[in-house]
């Protein structure tokens, strides 16, 4: 078995309008089986509308102009994501590859109980399932997420926003995928949670082993939990390079800045070049 996941290939995508926005420009980059890795940059510079094309969940204006997506499965098959058809692809998403959106308030239903929202995964992708056999993996999955089964009659607003997270978490791994595309999963949480979500996603990746796509501007976060980090400025990956290499030894100027604009815990102050 290769040790790739998904490969992508010269990957373009541009948001058709007067004048058109080049938002991702011939990216390539592979995924190894069982890594995390980081995407980091500044808000708008194409982090997520890559982690959405990949996956063909984009919508116009946005436009995939070239570039190929290849997802290596654990049978030994190559699935080439653009070529699947609609039907095709409804299988391939949270099966294969699942994501845990951005706002796990407005991701999840409002009106409807997380037990519910759970079993309806399985409803759609899982129809040889029992409703018994349903009830106890939703059950499973909110115990390995450390929600706990008594909040299956929850609503989302009953829930506080690290626990709505951990129930996106959960959804997302209800089909055991291979991969986990995570974008900015612990934005608006207190620092006590966000520390709990990291710790249980690398958890959860170590006894799943899954890979990871972990989106975020917080570059120092990325350093503590990814295996590689892929640094994007402007539709464009500028530097790949593993965790401790772009710490210690940065490439880029513009990786150099990031890392610049995050203040230091110890030694002197220092200036940020702009």
């Amino acid at each position: 078995m290769s040790d790739t996941l998904l490969s992508v290939q010269d990957f373009s995508v541009v948001y058709d309008v007067d004048p058109p926005v080049e938002a991702v420009k011939n990216v390539s980059l592979e995924l190894h089986r069982g890594e995390i890795l980081g995407l980091a940059g500044e808000s708008g510079c194409g982090k997520t509308t890559l982690a959405y094309g990949v996956q063909r969940l984009l919508k116009p204006p946005a436009v995939i102009t070239s570039g190929s997506v290849l997802f290596h499965d654990a049978s030994g098959d190559d699935i080439d994501v653009n070529a699947l058809d609609a039907e095709e692809m409804r299988r391939f998403r949270w099966d294969k590859i699942s994501m845990v959106f951005q706002g796990a308030m407005n991701a999840l239903n409002p009106v409807v109980q997380i037990g519910k929202q759970l079993d309806d995964v399985f409803q759609v992708h899982r129809p040889e399932m029992s409703r018994k056999q349903r009830l106890a993996e939703v059950k499973e999955l909110l115990e390995i997420v450390k929600v706990g089964e008594q909040r299956m009659r929850s609503y989302p607003h009953e829930l506080s926003g690290g626990m709505r997270q951990r129930v996106m978490i959960a959804m997302a791994l209800a089909l055991r995928p291979q991969l986990m595309v995570m974008d900015e999963p612990t934005t608006a949480l207190d620092v006590l949670v966000q520390r709990e979500i990291l710790r249980q996603i690398s958890q959860l990746r170590r006894e799943f082993g899954f890979s990871v796509v972990f989106i975020t501007h917080d570059l120092p976060l990325l350093l503590e939990i990814s295996d590689r980090i892929a640094i994007m400025k402007e539709g464009e990956i500028v530097e790949l390079a593993t965790s401790e290499q772009i710490w210690t030894d940065p490439q880029h100027d513009y990786t150099k800045k990031l890392l610049a604009s995050f203040p230091r815990l110890t030694g002197e102050r220092g200036v940020v070049v702009r």
